[in-house]
């Protein structure tokens, strides 16, 4: 079974790192150490669908993400990510997000990227106990946000990331990367009691944009208002991407010690306490409000 989920990883490691270049089955089966027929079938057990499928959601969405943020054309676009023409890539898009490519770069709305998880964020998930070190540093600053829209997903009655998944699904969050951030990506917000609608959840996953924003709301999502507010910055050290799990029991444990009143400062319970997306090569990030004590 672990060799199985290890060549998984491999492959999706292999099509991150090569996407704009052609990927073979031969390839995949080069660095998963598997004949191409059955790289194939362990690819489509564990991941749910082909590797070419794969591979075209996940250039669809580095597509979608440069026609949003940077001054680039369809045509460049096409032939840069492979397509054989314009039209091929036209269509592949559109059937992908419902939209077309030129009116999606004039005029971005919500869409549905792909957000691919290597395996190991499964088969992991709810393991307790694993052979990683304990956190030597978590690096810790004060950083000030400043008054805020948040687009949120709300959940049912979910305190943390996978019993939301279980009651919203995970495809929220490629919808979130969709929207440009104030501050750069989605977050995951757990909620003080003003912020929470009854018979909904704590904890929500959002995007942060400007007072100002008059952009698509998402159907299902509500909009909030936060005060600009001054956080605790919380990052542990960076992790291999298996040991997610015990990367946040860690760093939560250091805020739960953490006295605030030591900087002169005290705990905001008026403001939510934020989560960053895992990533392993930047190291685990929370931010929790404080205020002056």
């Amino acid at each position: 079974m672990k060799e199985q989920v290890n060549a998984v990883q491999q492959m999706q490691k292999y099509i991150e790192e090569h996407l704009h270049e052609t990927i073979t089955l031969s390839d995949l089966s080069r660095v998963s150490f598997y004949s191409p027929w059955y790289c194939y079938r362990l690819f489509v057990k564990w991941i749910n669908m082909s590797p070419a499928e794969y591979i075209r959601r996940l250039r669809l969405s580095k597509s979608a993400l440069k026609l949003r943020d940077e001054n680039y054309k369809v045509i460049d676009i096409a032939f840069e990510l492979g397509f054989g023409s314009v039209d091929g890539y036209q269509r592949a898009f559109f059937k992908e997000f419902g939209c077309n490519p030129r009116e999606y770069a004039q005029k971005p709305v919500p869409i549905y990227l792909f957000t691919p998880y290597m395996i190991e964020d499964f088969t992991n998930q709810k393991k307790e106990k694993n052979n990683m070190r304990e956190v030597k540093s978590v690096f810790v600053q004060v950083i000030e946000k400043p008054e805020r829209k948040v687009l949120i997903k709300r959940g049912i009655s979910a305190t943390e990331y996978f019993s939301y998944c279980d009651e919203v699904g995970c495809d929220v969050w490629g919808l979130l990367k969709s929207i440009k951030s104030i501050s750069g990506e989605p977050v995951c917000l757990w909620l003080p009691k003003a912020y929470i609608k009854e018979g909904t959840s704590l904890y929500v996953q959002g995007v942060e944009v400007p007072l100002n924003y008059n952009g698509q709301i998402p159907e299902g999502f509500d909009i909030i208002t936060l005060p600009t507010a001054k956080y605790l910055m919380f990052q542990g050290e960076v992790y291999l991407e298996e040991e997610y799990s015990q990367a946040i029991i860690e760093l939560q444990k250091a805020i739960d010690n953490y006295q605030p009143e030591a900087i002169g400062y005290e705990w905001d319970e008026s403001n939510p306490r934020i989560q960053l997306e895992p990533i392993g090569t930047r190291g685990y990030i929370e931010l929790k409000a404080i205020k002056i004590k």
